[in-house]
């Protein structure tokens, strides 16, 4: 099969599925990793799809890619990123958590700790963390969103008011290179400013492919992070915006 007709297909199958590996297109065209990784690159290149750890996807700015995608996009990444950050978490601290595959990743990670009191709007997050006896996990209330597991909504934000917490651990979508942070979801928005606002010290985690990744609702800004945890250099705009505003970064 000619290039240019295999990258035509690789296309159709990012479309139609939202995220594919480097695996499944190999077993798909019957080609070499390398020869896949270079189309991947080209295709890239041409702002085409975006680039991942292990394979590919399209970006939309109205649509997140599926929960199911997410969980294993770039997963080496996040827990990396994970480990980074709960290793600066305390035993015996109060923390939120928000939605997210990397926050429920950190949240595997956060096992190893002791005596934590955790407030999320994440069912995953509760699930996870609910394991450890010495744990107190409360769940935010408000609806359910059945394709993630996230709760949102006025209600949310309300309870998450009552609190005042060490850290406040949140994940994002999309992060502009004027270090505007960006989401999906207005709901999910307002519960995770009421975070930022209730919390000591804010603990962002994004691997390098939230980083001029395109999303329709604003957050906040990166500067309202206290730390910000990723696995590659972000871009030289947000670099500077960190440094001017004291933003600590690790780059794991």
């Amino acid at each position: 099969m000619v290039q240019r007709r295999r990258q035509d297909l690789i296309i159709e199958l990012i479309q139609q599925n939202g995220f594919v590996t480097t695996e499944q297109l190999v077993d798909q065209f019957k080609v070499t990793p390398q020869t896949i990784r270079r189309d991947l690159n080209q295709l890239a290149s041409q702002h085409k799809l975006r680039r991942h750890h292990g394979g590919a996807g399209i970006d939309s700015s109205t649509v997140n890619t599926a929960y199911h995608t997410r969980k294993i996009m770039d997963l080496e990444a996040k827990e990396r990123i994970a480990k980074a950050l709960v290793a600066m978490i305390p035993d015996n601290s109060s923390m939120f958590i928000n939605i997210g595959t990397t926050t429920e990743t950190i949240a595997k990670a956060l096992l190893e700790k002791n005596n934590l009191q955790v407030v999320t709007n994440n069912l995953h997050v509760a699930s996870i963390l609910s394991v450890k006896e010495d744990f107190h996990v409360i769940i935010a209330g408000g609806e359910v969103r059945t394709r993630d597991g996230g709760i949102v909504g006025e209600a949310t934000r309300d309870f998450i008011n009552q609190f005042k917490m060490d850290f406040g651990i949140i994940g994002i979508s999309g992060i502009h290179n004027d270090g505007s942070l960006l989401d999906f979801d207005y709901r999910e928005v307002r519960v995770a400013q009421a975070i930022i606002a209730n919390s000591n010290k804010v603990l962002l985690g994004a691997d390098h492919s939230k980083f001029g990744r395109n999303a329709m609702v604003r957050l906040g800004n990166i500067t309202q992070a206290d730390v910000i945890f990723t696995d590659q250099q972000p871009p030289a705009e947000i670099l500077r915006l960190l440094t001017d505003h004291n933003v600590e970064l690790h780059v794991v």
